[in-house]
């Protein structure tokens, strides 16, 4: 059974994404929509926002440091 904390993150995440493109955007199409949000996260969201529960590195960053890249 899932605990009530396991869902923070998730939620977290969401709401970074809406903040930070979906309320600033008029999206003509779902298709627009699906393939603007599939671009912020994977250029921006995991490439170069620092996320402070990584110690402010992105995740990308946060991979190749565990990987000893």
């Amino acid at each position: 059974m899932d605990e009530c904390h396991d869902n923070a993150p998730k939620e977290s995440f969401w709401a970074t994404l809406k903040n930070e493109l979906v309320h600033h955007e008029q999206f003509a199409t779902h298709e627009e929509a699906r393939a603007a949000i599939f671009e912020s996260i994977e250029t921006f969201y995991n490439r170069k926002r620092l996320h402070s529960s990584l110690g402010y590195v992105s995740p990308e960053q946060f991979e190749a440091s565990m990987r000893g890249v």
